[in-house]
């Protein structure tokens, strides 16, 4: 079936040759550049892969679904035929599926469960750059089966808007970069007035950009309860009147989120209101212009609860360039940044691995029974041993200050769980029936979204 031609198709050859010859390879490719749908395609009749599966990570359950969904329809199929994608609570596979691609937590429990990795032949990690905790262990085990049971296994790390010299350097492996399809992009701060609420900044920015510029708009926000703050700041504007004004966060229906990710049939003009899933593994048809709040919610470690929580943070100065070129995907575009522009951004985004609580990673550790694996950034050894003795508390792991931990029986009850140590243990610990449905309830809570604030979807 013929497709659109995609800036990295010239580059194909040389990703097939480089991973004939070397089993790793860093690729780096900005958004619009086509790796994350024609990359795994291209690979499908490489010698190499012996008609084995090609597994293909990305950050968001979002990304996951729409890129299965566009390869697909590529080779006039529906997903779950030879190209798959399996997220949380969602499973579109079958024997047939040759790609499959997958949210990054999920390949941790495939090597877990299948240490050779029986069938697969390649790994692609796209958009490593968001460096998630899930992603960097997820390489760190790829690597050690790599080493040690499948010198055979390929891995690829895709991004755009990572240290590629450095990683290349860490994996030992060739890199490769592919342009971008971009057009230029005008960026400029459009200041905030006194006291004034970030809702109310950014109605005024929306109302500019849809009299001075063609096209829709893209609004990045931190989070799904400032997108509601803006939607409804914007739903009284009569510069709004004959716009859809829609909203683009992972916590969406499919429909939802199927409906932002296509063209609006009547050729209406969209705002759309998103969270930073739509910074780089999303396309979005039309927009043209971008207004970028330069904030987005990342897990911290909180130390008064015992887990992350999700705070509201400046981005970094990639997030932000990143951000901007989504203005100029179909034409010349425009980014109004609602920072001060004496405001310095870090240069890129710090990785999860280096801010969070990491009993979960050393869960995952003592499971694999080798804490010595290889990551991009190693984790810190105070936040190490802090879990450790978290879970030695709780029972998951067995040992002495002079040895490993091992993990118990409980430990991996708990593990299978897939949830938090703490809230693990908090499902294990009872036995009367009643006290089993309130764990469950309030993990729930905690964990997931509260139904009564949320109207019980």
């Amino acid at each position: 079936m013929t497709h659109a031609q995609f800036p990295i198709d010239a580059l194909l050859p040389r990703i097939r040759d480089s991973l004939a010859a070397h089993p790793r390879l860093v690729l780096e490719a900005p958004p619009g550049a086509g790796k994350t749908t024609q990359v795994p395609p291209a690979l499908l009749d490489a010698p190499w892969l012996q008609g084995r599966k090609i597994i293909v990570l990305e950050p968001r359950r979002v990304a996951a679904r729409a890129a299965a969904n566009f390869m697909a329809r590529q080779r006039g199929e529906s997903a779950g035929e030879s190209i798959g994608y399996r997220i949380r609570f969602e499973n579109k596979v079958s024997a047939a599926t040759r790609i499959e691609v997958v949210t990054e937590g999920i390949l941790t429990r495939m090597i877990q469960d299948d240490p050779t990795l029986e069938g697969v032949g390649a790994l692609l990690f796209d958009e490593f750059h968001e460096r998630h905790l899930a992603a960097d262990l997820g390489l760190a085990l790829a690597l050690d089966v790599q080493a040690s049971l499948r010198e055979d296994l390929r891995i690829v790390v895709m991004s755009a808007t990572l240290d590629g010299e450095r990683l290349a350097q860490f994996l030992d492996a060739p890199r490769l970069s592919s342009a971008g399809r971009s057009y230029p992009v005008n960026v400029s701060h459009f200041p905030a007035r006194r006291e004034e609420k970030l809702e109310h900044q950014l109605k005024r920015a929306v109302e500019h950009a849809l009299a001075q510029h063609p096209g829709d708009l893209l609004v990045f926000l931190p989070g799904q309860r400032e997108i509601a703050r803006a939607d409804a700041a914007l739903a009284g504007s009569e510069a709004l009147r004959g716009i859809d004004v829609l909203s683009l966060h992972g916590e969406l229906p499919v429909e939802q989120q199927s409906r932002v990710l296509q063209p609006d049939p009547d050729g209406r003009r969209r705002v759309v209101l998103a969270t930073n899933v739509a910074e780089s593994s999303v396309t979005l048809p039309g927009v043209r212009v971008v207004i970028d709040s330069g904030l987005a919610r990342e897990p911290r470690y909180d130390p008064n609860s015992g887990f992350a929580r999700l705070d509201v943070v400046a981005i970094a100065q990639a997030s932000a360039d990143q951000r901007a070129g989504r203005a100029g995907r179909v034409a010349e575009g425009w980014a109004y940044r609602l920072w001060p522009e004496s405001q310095r951004l870090e240069p890129q985004r710090r990785p999860e691995i280096a801010q969070v609580e990491l009993a979960g990673l050393m869960l995952e550790l003592a499971a694999w029974g080798d804490a010595g694996l290889r990551f991009v950034d190693a984790p810190p050894s105070g936040a190490l041993g802090a879990a450790r003795e978290l879970l030695l508390r709780l029972g998951a792991l067995e040992g002495s200050e002079q040895t490993a931990p091992t993990i118990t029986a409980f430990g991996k009850r708990m593990l299978a769980l897939g949830t938090h140590p703490r809230l693990a243990a908090m499902l294990l610990a009872p036995s009367d029936p009643r006290e089993k449905t309130l764990a469950c309830d309030l993990a729930a809570l905690i964990e997931a979204r509260d139904p009564l604030r949320s109207g019980g979807d």
